[in-house]
């Protein structure tokens, strides 16, 4: 059975399906794809079906040469059940999730995205939607240094 992480933001087009896409290039370079899977959701509905934002892509293609791939789509109560890790990119996703589990049953299972940064200080990946390309630039950053950190914790 694969261990499986669930990356979670507000719209699904953005920060989520990066730290997805960044997740799978590493987990591929490690050669473990055959033992964490990775899948990406947000909490709202406003873009299910779209694909990820061209600006994204433009920064996840000029820092890392990958392309970002996926359909937004929204968080659902059983990504509880299926998952093993919830990451979510800010307090406010990471407080929608939690309010969807009443019984208290999954909390252990969500964590904040920052948690697993070593090299940044941010506690929270920062929404880049209404800025310019810089903060698209920063979010691939930050996501790049929370991928390593938690793929070390996951293997561990």
């Amino acid at each position: 059975m694969p261990y499986k992480l669930l990356f979670v933001c507000l719209g699904n087009i953005c920060r989520s399906p990066s730290a997805e896409n960044i997740m799978n290039h590493l987990i591929e370079q490690a050669g473990l794809s055959e033992h964490i899977f990775c899948d990406s959701a947000g909490t709202s509905n406003y873009h299910v079906g779209s694909p990820p934002d061209r600006r994204m892509s433009v920064a996840a293609a000029t820092k890392l040469g990958i392309k970002l791939c996926g359909q937004a789509r929204q968080f659902q109560k059983s990504d509880f059940q299926d998952f093993d890790l919830i990451l979510a990119m800010d307090q406010e996703n990471y407080e929608n999730i939690l309010t969807l589990d009443q019984t208290k049953q999954y909390h252990h299972k969500v964590r904040l995205m920052c948690e697993f940064c070593s090299r940044h200080t941010l506690k929270e990946v920062p929404d880049p939607y209404y800025g310019g390309q810089e903060g698209f630039n920063q979010v691939i950053d930050l996501l790049i240094d929370a991928c390593e950190g938690l793929l070390t914790q996951v293997r561990s």
